[in-house]
């Protein structure tokens, strides 16, 4: 007897033939390497986001180096396109335009990318974005399609029945817990379900998804494609520490954060109906968040004498990190931070972060980029942040994660100060996060090479 699989797909590609009358896309040729659409990139003003998709490129060229991959960015600003370029010089990448509807692409570039590409694979990032993208894929052309490291949260943020105040990770799991098992809308279900593969960056998301009954043929942990980038720019990073009296091995970064990123401000927007509470929870929690900031460097720089920088990992937290750090510290300690005022891309913060003794921050990917390069790290998660941040406890690095509602300037120093007075052993809790982490990202990155194969 046929099985349910095969009959659910016999069925779906039934009802895509019959939807289109005719194939928009030749089927694939055998006579050429598999060729992958990589859905992601979602903005520029990030360097998390940036950072995603040359972690995924590195898992490819290592696991499945015959395979071509054609990059559809959300955007490649910011010297994003040149720093990939760069690094992958044989990576396309097609012009970023909507996708019109019913289901076709809108450009001549959009349309050779999707009649070339075998495979669209969905990047790391936040409550599965384009899996609407996902669907014309396949509804136009029949072909598979799979996600790498994504959170699905339908808890944070804003929307009906959610605290825009948002909650620590385990009031995040309980209440997730506690929604229905048809709470999962029908076309996220849909497009899930037909998915080759679902790799869950949080084992929240991945819990909640597995209550919802989902079934694609492979629903696993798969953590964020961030720890899989190796590209670092020493030459860089080696001349601004030098700039900056700034030695390896004595001296912290730190990046500031606020509850929300102001995106109105950031792409010169009209505010809109959820914006101003976003601007007031913002002004009402930057002094308290960035005081235990605060406490944390004045700790360390008079405890060890050496220096620290603050950096950013949005564009807008350079200055975030003068006003509501630097400018803040007494004069002693003020002396002896380094502000980096200029947005960077990852491979110099990953330069950096590699010669820093550690790194701190409000902000979720630094850390990420810190302990691939061996550099120990906190990351003090705001209450505004999605599960995301469960992705920590779950490779193993449950003791550098902390709830900045539920932790303090002297706490945080306290845990930093043992880090730094016992480097092997704190290198070796890296090095363990780290070997769970790529043991699972060659398993991914399998997954999708047998998939194609």
């Amino acid at each position: 007897m046929m099985n349910r699989r095969r009959f659910l797909t016999t069925v779906a590609a039934a009802g895509a033939a019959t939807l289109l009358q005719r194939p928009l896309f030749a089927a694939a040729r055998r006579s050429r390497p598999p060729c992958i659409l990589l859905r992601g990139s979602w903005q520029t003003a990030n360097i998390g986001d940036i950072g995603h998709t040359p972690g995924v490129l590195c898992l490819i060229e290592r696991y499945f180096p015959a395979a071509e991959v054609i990059l559809w960015p959300g955007g490649v600003g910011h010297g994003a396109r040149e720093f990939l370029l760069r690094h992958f010089p044989r990576l396309q990448i097609v012009e970023t335009t909507p996708v019109g509807r019913p289901f076709e692409p809108t450009t001549e570039a959009q349309r050779a990318a999707w009649e070339r590409a075998d495979f669209m694979l969905h990047g790391s990032g936040s409550n599965f974005g384009a899996r609407k993208d996902l669907e014309a894929w396949h509804r136009a052309t029949g072909k598979p399609y799979g996600v790498f490291g994504v959170s699905a949260d339908p808890i944070s943020g804003f929307g009906e029945g959610r605290d825009p105040k948002g909650d620590t990770l385990a009031n995040l799991r309980r209440r997730m817990e506690q929604l229905p098992a048809d709470h999962l809308d029908a076309d996220t279900r849909w497009v899930i379900d037909h998915a080759s593969f679902m790799f869950l960056r949080d084992s929240i998301s991945l819990d909640y998804l597995k209550r919802q009954n989902v079934r694609p043929p492979v629903l696993e942990f798969g953590p964020d494609t961030q720890f899989a980038m190796e590209q670092r720019d020493d030459a860089c990073g080696d001349a601004y520490r030098a700039a900056h009296d700034l030695r390896a091995g004595n001296f912290l970064c730190v990046i500031p954060r606020l509850r929300y990123t102001q995106y109105w401000e950031l792409y010169n927007r009209p505010m809109n109906a959820t914006d101003p509470i976003r601007l007031e929870l913002n002004q009402e929690a930057v002094e308290r968040d960035h005081a235990k900031l605060r406490e944390l460097i004045i700790s360390y720089v008079r405890h060890t004498g050496n220096r620290v920088m603050t950096c950013p990992e949005m564009t807008y937290q350079a200055q975030l990190a003068k006003t509501a750090v630097i400018d803040r510290l007494p004069d002693d300690v003020k002396e002896k931070v380094v502000w980096r005022d200029t947005y960077w891309l990852p491979d110099e913060a990953a330069a950096i972060y590699a010669r820093a003794q550690a790194v701190v921050s409000f902000d979720c990917h630094s850390p990420i980029i810190a302990v691939a390069n061996g550099t120990p790290a906190f990351y003090v998660r705001q209450p505004t942040d999605t599960c995301k941040g469960e992705m920590y406890p779950d490779v193993g690095l449950g003791d550098w994660i902390f709830e900045i509602e539920e932790t303090n300037g002297a706490e945080l120093w306290a845990r930093l100060k043992d880090v730094i007075e016992n480097p092997a052993r704190a290198r070796a809790y890296g090095d363990a996060a780290m070997t769970r982490v790529r043991a699972r990202q060659r398993h991914m990155t399998e997954t999708l090479r047998r998939t194609l194969a």
